[in-house]
């Protein structure tokens, strides 16, 4: 029989929160926010960080699979908890693995689970992974433009090493819904299963990769990522201007207020 372990942080379940299990070589990481579609909050994201930091470091651990419980993957970002007076986010200690990819990668490979609703992070993180396992009811919309501000975990650059210039600005513009079928024409994903297989078929790839020989699968992501470093740290390093120029905005404090108050934002430009 298969040793697994499981590691969860101590939450109420009205605060949601992300576990980690392992069985055998393979670390699973699992979003439980089910009341809020899986919704983010700060604290949830540290956890998040904090599970993928342990699987990184541990030599034990050859592949994670990330997954969320329940019917969807993310509806995003708890806005208020995030952004405004009632924020409650830190700053991510350097030292431990960004589920952005945006400061610190896991050097290991990371297989992303998605189903149903898939927004804004949702993608962002899935687009930080290696390999993306999609439900056929999988639905992806990158809306942060939607709500006065703009994409923070690497849309702008991700978009367009996945699927090219037009095809990237095509959604990022308009803010659309697209399901299972485009994002796997795109190249967001990898495969499309039914419903209620995702898990299993990510599961079942992660124990094919565990039986190659872990050093050179490392050796390779770690050799690929070398390859793109270079373009990606500058679009990473535009990201402050980003948030500079979006943040303090009229349409950011719109795009919030209505996100809360649940109507359409109607915004100025300013």
């Amino acid at each position: 029989m298969t040793q697994q372990t499981e590691q969860t942080e101590q939450t109420t379940p009205t605060e949601g929160r992300v576990t980690m299990r392992t069985d055998g070589h393979v670390a699973v990481i699992t979003l439980e926010n089910e009341a809020k579609k899986n919704s983010y909050s700060p604290e949830m994201m540290e956890q998040l960080s904090d599970h993928l930091t342990a699987f990184e470091e541990d030599d034990e651990l050859w592949v994670a699979v990330f997954c969320s419980a329940g019917d969807h993957t993310t509806a995003g970002l708890d806005m208020p908890k995030f952004f405004g007076p009632k924020a409650t986010v830190k700053p991510r200690h350097p030292d431990k693995v960004d589920p952005f990819g945006l400061g610190r990668h896991c050097t290991k490979p990371v297989i992303a689970v998605v189903q149903g609703i898939t927004f804004t992070v949702g993608i962002e993180m899935m687009l930080a992974a290696d390999i993306v396992i999609a439900a056929d009811t999988a639905v992806f919309q990158q809306l942060e433009s939607k709500r006065g501000i703009a994409p923070l975990g690497g849309a702008h650059f991700r978009y367009l090493t996945s699927t090219g210039w037009g095809n990237a600005m095509y959604h990022l513009f308009l803010c659309d819904k697209f399901d299972a079928q485009e994002a796997l024409r795109l190249g967001f994903v990898q495969e499309v299963v039914p419903v209620g297989t995702q898990l299993d078929r990510a599961l079942e790839l992660a124990r094919q990769i565990c039986t190659n020989a872990p050093l050179g699968i490392r050796a390779t992501k770690i050799g690929a990522q070398a390859f793109v470093a270079a373009a990606e740290q500058a679009a990473i390093d535009h990201i402050p201007q980003i948030r500079d120029k979006v943040m303090d905005s009229d349409d950011a404090r719109e795009g919030i207020q209505s996100f809360v108050e649940r109507r359409e934002a109607v915004f100025t430009g300013r």
